[in-house]
């Protein structure tokens, strides 16, 4: 006869896993859903070039390497907003993906067109990127971002 105890502790940690399975996959999803605001709330600040949402929603150690191959912290980053030497106007994401790194870091890449004016020129962009959120201080910050312009289409 088998021993019982054995099929008891064998069920008992098959459930445990299943839960804590469960519990992983949730996580990762609440932890999505949380960088989704906090980067329409960086979308949101950009707009509106507005320093204080800028401030909220950016890490301290920012570097946002711009398609143009202008790389910008922090700082400088806000400056050319609120200046206005580039005014984003809008944000299209054509394809957006998460890959959580971690408790605290994920990164999201894509496709992305954005309407901007730079030097009072309207200009559209269509970008591949490569951006990391990091939480720092139980808040999501948008720590990195590398784009790349797509090649315009051939006519056929």
């Amino acid at each position: 006869m088998k021993n019982p105890f054995f099929l008891t502790l064998f069920l008992f940690l098959s459930i445990g896993s299943a839960v804590q399975a469960a519990h992983h996959v949730n996580s990762k999803k609440g932890q999505i859903a949380a960088v989704t605001k906090a980067d329409a709330e960086r979308m949101a600040a950009t707009i509106a070039a507005d320093r204080t949402l800028l401030e909220a929603v950016l890490s301290k150690n920012l570097r946002y390497a711009h398609s143009s191959g202008t790389v910008e912290d922090r700082a400088a980053f806000i400056d050319t907003l609120v200046t206005e030497r580039v005014i984003y106007k809008k944000f299209t994401y054509e394809e957006r993906n998460f890959t959580s790194v971690g408790s605290d870091a994920v990164a999201m890449s894509g496709r992305v067109l954005i309407d901007v004016v730079v030097n009072t020129k309207d200009i559209s962009v269509d970008l591949n990127f490569l951006s990391v959120w990091r939480k720092e201080d139980g808040h999501w910050r948008f720590l990195a971002w590398q784009s790349c312009t797509n090649p315009l289409a051939t006519p056929k």
